[in-house]
């Protein structure tokens, strides 16, 4: 293979490779953010100051780039719905059981294609319907439990999931608005909407105080969470702009490897049979995504 053989298939790496170094730390990020809650740190509070401090570099980085005429409503929307999907998903992730957490983040597919219908106009065809119903049926599955009347999130923290991967799936599809927006605004507006929603979630939750001594001690692992979220956050700016969606989603599933293995080594978590059936249906409804991604009219109504 040649030098230009070798640099496409490098160009055509690379934007997977964000996207897998993406889905591995959202699938170890738990992690720390619990230590420091352990440590007396909030989980909101930690989210939001590790959003604030990359959000910091970005600025003065990409300070050229940047012009107020960028600034419209569907960025400020991304901002907002980016914000709640990421602090809401860390919030859900510390206090509730994570793994079920991740499962019920990972209906995003199914509000993609609600979202776009409504957002962009695509139609939804009868293998679009099969994939929610699929998505839909893994959840029920999941979440049955026979003393409940309806099989709903069993916790605060899984209704919080649930709704961060509703807010990750607009935040996606008013990306495909944004295409003449330029990737460091983008960036941006993600930092600013996790420090702006998760300021809002301190205040209304209203944690306890915290000892100026706990945040100076576990000022290294606040900084390092910040230089994390801000490097991973380009690579997968960069992976979005160059891959499909709905492939995107897919690739995103990796993520739940990583939480199942390490959930399993660091917290000794494990999913019952059932919670195992209904996962494989809700990864399942996310493959089938990339089929239907491949065949445009399927999901869009139209031809050509």
């Amino acid at each position: 293979m040649d030098y230009k053989g070798v640099d496409a298939v490098f160009t055509k790496l690379t934007p997977v490779l964000g996207l897998l170094a993406g889905a591995t730390v959202w699938g170890l990020i738990w992690y720390p953010y619990r230590a420091l809650e352990q440590a007396g740190i909030a989980g909101d509070l930690a989210a939001t100051l590790s959003y604030a401090l990359a959000l910091i570099p970005a600025l003065v980085l990409f300070r050229r780039r940047l012009a107020w005429r960028q600034v419209t409503p569907a960025l400020v929307a991304t901002a907002l719905s980016a914000g709640w999907a990421n602090i809401g998903f860390t919030w859900a992730v510390i206090y509730g059981d994570v793994m079920r957490v991740v499962l019920l983040f990972y209906l995003a597919p199914v509000w993609t294609v609600l979202f776009a219908r409504l957002l962009l106009d695509e139609k939804l065809s009868l293998a679009g319907f099969g994939l929610m119903l699929l998505a839909f049926g893994g959840a029920v599955v999941m979440l049955w439990d026979p003393r409940m009347s309806l099989p709903l999130p069993q916790s605060t923290a899984e209704w919080i999931g649930l709704s961060a991967g509703m807010m990750f799936a607009l935040s996606n599809v008013l990306a495909r608005k944004l295409a003449a927006t330029a990737v460091e605004a983008r960036v941006i507006a993600v930092f600013a909407g996790g420090a702006i929603l998760g300021a809002c979630s301190v205040v209304l939750n209203a944690p306890a105080p915290v000892i100026s001594g706990v945040l100076i001690s576990n000022a290294g692992l606040l900084l390092l969470l910040a230089l994390v979220i801000f490097s991973v956050n380009i690579a997968v700016q960069h992976g979005l702009a160059n891959i499909a969606a709905n492939r995107a989603i897919v690739i995103y599933l990796f993520e739940l490897v990583v939480t199942a293995i390490s959930t399993w080594l660091l917290a000794g978590e494990t999913l019952n049979a059932k919670e195992w059936l209904g996962g494989a249906m809700i990864i399942a409804a996310g493959l089938w995504s990339e089929r239907l991604a491949a065949r445009p009219a399927d999901l869009s109504g139209r031809q050509g």
